[in-house]
């Protein structure tokens, strides 16, 4: 357009609110909201009319592709809404994975339908269902990542993860324990795979799947791979209990008699716990992978499980992770069978409440630490020194003057997950390590005030071991908790938990120190903190300069209100140069331990930072500091007595 003739049209838009008569003259209405589309059919606890087809090929290794096709009868002609799962049971979020669903169609009698997405719900998808049509044929494919970059990595050329919550629609107005599905997944020619759910082999790779719930069946993941070995955890047992686990070497899988014994001990001692079983038969997945994606995630009848390729062959140094397997076995019974009601819910589309999160991960994670003590998965003396560890964490945790633990259980919802610039001062889901603490303190109060004859053990087996053989799930409130605490040890629970809960004073340290030890700071780590640290591949200097380094010196977390946040640094700076020398881990230990004697200088760092190289002193004299639990001249060691393994 001519520049004189956007003067001209400038001009008249100038003057015309003053035109009398013009359309432009009338007064600007303020906008108002739109009505808000149709609500989603709420679910209804009917039988659905017909049986649900999945189908999934997952034999496309190379390009991870998982290729799915899904029948799905319908009762009448008309609209009709179908859900993408949307809230996952055990992420506590709205993290499905619609977004990786890809190359939708949908047809019924081979005739193409159209199908629209919500305009505000983005996982429901409407489709209008002609008359005549008996059921809906869906093909699509489940993109899964190929790059950590873009999400966890399920699939890999040894081993898949197949998560049906990824892999499946259903019809929105039922319960989804209501709605039965038969399902099939095709495997790459001589994969094993573990899972809960039973099967047969029907030729070409595909394994058909007996027809249960939709909801057993998103509760029913499947492992598979190349290299796999089944392990009995409970040999001869009414309810068998099996270790299916898949490696990508097959070397990785050499488990020796003594490795076999420790976790068939890990499910005995379970079971002195909680003096029940509320599953079928129990199938530990078991990933030994450096490729797959890292995953800890419960499930009823089963648990999806991720550890290092030396889990077993380099049994001495990886005690560190070995908690996990107890902590997802714990889950059957806290979280699966006894739910939180704000947790429970019909379908994948009705949001979940995460206020009770202390209960649900922070007790299964205290059970975790107990399980493993108590069956030699990690021995007495490094459970303590986790424990210092954890203690001296929380304890310094200084978002604790803004934020309660009862608030870190919205965590989950709030961000998903997501890295966090300042942990230390945000917080993040405490309600796991900080609700240890907590119910180790309960533990260790009703121990001290009962002379040792009751203890937590007894709370799990009155809250969590009724209703032997049954599945549930059965739900619970707050004052559940309260009222089964009360039958173990009359006391004001309800205060008692309150105060932890809501407090912006210290982590609770109570149990350690009912339990005869103190926390302490020593200039050397625990055995526990040097394996702990290598693994992780960083030099841990949380409780001195307040800074954890990477491999490089890239600094991946510094604590708010440290010695190294006052000197201006952050995470993603590099840390070049130490007192002028080239950075290496060991050369800043030895920095940090120079500074603290008298009349020392300043630690200098020379830092960089995307292309800005800069020099920074850090004013710390208090030489290196490590967690240790110290035990307490002349008090019962009880905290010893609750890591003793059952008779």
């Amino acid at each position: 357009m001519k520049r004189w003739l956007k003067r001209v049209i400038l001009a008249v838009s100038l003057l015309a609110p003053a035109m009398p008569g013009g359309a432009l003259a009338e007064a600007l209405v303020p906008p108002q909201p739109l009505a808000p589309p149709a609500a989603i059919a709420q679910p209804r606890d009917i039988a659905y009319p017909g049986t649900l087809r999945l189908e999934v090929d997952a034999t496309d290794i190379v390009r991870r592709i998982f290729r799915v096709r899904q029948t799905i009868p319908v009762a009448a002609a008309g609209p009709m809404t179908l859900l993408f799962p949307k809230w996952i049971p055990g992420g506590h979020t709205p993290r499905g994975d619609a977004d990786k669903m890809a190359g939708l169609v949908i047809t019924a009698n081979g005739q193409r339908l159209t199908w629209t997405r919500d305009v505000t719900e983005m996982s429901a998808f409407h489709v209008s269902v002609p008359e005549g049509v008996e059921a809906l044929t869906l093909d699509f494919q489940y993109l899964s990542p190929v790059e950590g970059r873009v999400g966890r990595i399920v699939m890999t050329d040894e081993m898949l993860n197949l998560q049906w919550l990824a892999m499946a629609f259903y019809p929105a107005g039922y319960f989804t324990r209501g709605i039965p599905v038969a399902a099939s997944v095709r495997l790459p020619a001589d994969w094993h795979y573990g899972t809960a759910l039973r099967g047969t082999a029907r030729g070409d790779g595909w394994v058909d799947f007996r027809t249960v719930s939709f909801e057993m069946l998103m509760d029913s993941p499947v492992f598979a791979g190349r290299h796999f070995k089944k392990l009995d955890l409970d040999p001869g047992a009414r309810v068998p209990v099996y270790l299916n686990v898949f490696a990508d070497k097959p070397d990785d899988l050499t488990v020796s008699d003594a490795q076999l014994a420790i976790h068939r001990k890990m499910v005995t001692q379970t079971y002195k716990v909680f003096r029940s079983r509320h599953f079928a038969h129990y199938d530990f997945l078991l990933a030994l992978s450096d490729r797959l994606g890292g995953i800890g995630l419960e499930h009823h009848q089963s648990s999806e499980n991720g550890m290092a390729p030396d889990y077993f062959t380099g049994w001495a140094q990886s005690f560190p992770d070995r908690d996990l397997l107890p902590h997802e076995f714990v889950h059957s019974w806290n979280g699966k069978f006894r739910r939180p009601a704000e947790l429970w819910t019909p379908d994948y589309h009705m949001p979940m409440r995460d206020s009770l999160l202390w209960v649900y991960e922070g007790q299964t994670e205290f059970w975790g630490w107990v399980l493993s003590a108590r069956s030699g998965l990690i021995d007495r003396q490094q459970v303590i020194e986790a424990m210092a560890t954890v203690a001296a964490t929380y304890d310094a945790r200084v978002g604790r003057q803004w934020r309660s633990l009862q608030d870190t259980t919205n965590d989950p919802i709030l961000a998903n997950r997501r890295p966090l610039p300042w942990r230390s001062w945000q917080r993040r889901e405490d309600y796991y390590s900080e609700g240890m603490l907590l119910w180790l303190d309960v533990d260790q109060l009703i121990r001290e005030r009962t002379g040792g004859r009751r203890s937590l053990d007894d709370f799990a087996a009155a809250f969590f071991g009724v209703h032997d053989g049954e599945l549930g799930p059965m739900t619970y409130a707050v004052d559940d908790v309260v009222t089964t605490l009360s039958m173990v040890m009359p006391y004001d629970w309800a205060a008692f938990l309150r105060e932890r809960l809501d407090s912006h004073e210290r982590a609770p340290l109570g149990g350690i120190e009912r339990g005869g030890y103190r926390l302490v700071f020593k200039d050397a780590p625990t055995a526990y903190f040097r394996v702990w640290e290598s693994r992780r591949g960083v030099l841990d200097l949380t409780f001195s300069l307040g800074l954890v380094a990477d491999k490089g010196g890239r600094l991946t977390e510094v604590s708010w209100d440290s010695p190294a946040f006052s000197a201006g640094l952050a995470a993603g700076v590099t840390l070049v140069a130490v007192n002028d020398m080239a950075y290496t881990a060991e050369r800043l230990k030895a920095a940090v331990t120079a500074a603290a004697k008298p009349g020392a200088a300043p630690i200098r760092l020379l830092t960089k930072r995307d292309e800005r190289y800069q020099t920074v002193e850090i004013n710390y004299t208090g030489g290196l500091r490590y967690p240790h639990l110290e035990r307490l001249a002349g008090k019962p060691a009880l905290l010893d007595d609750l890591l003793a393994p059952r008779n």
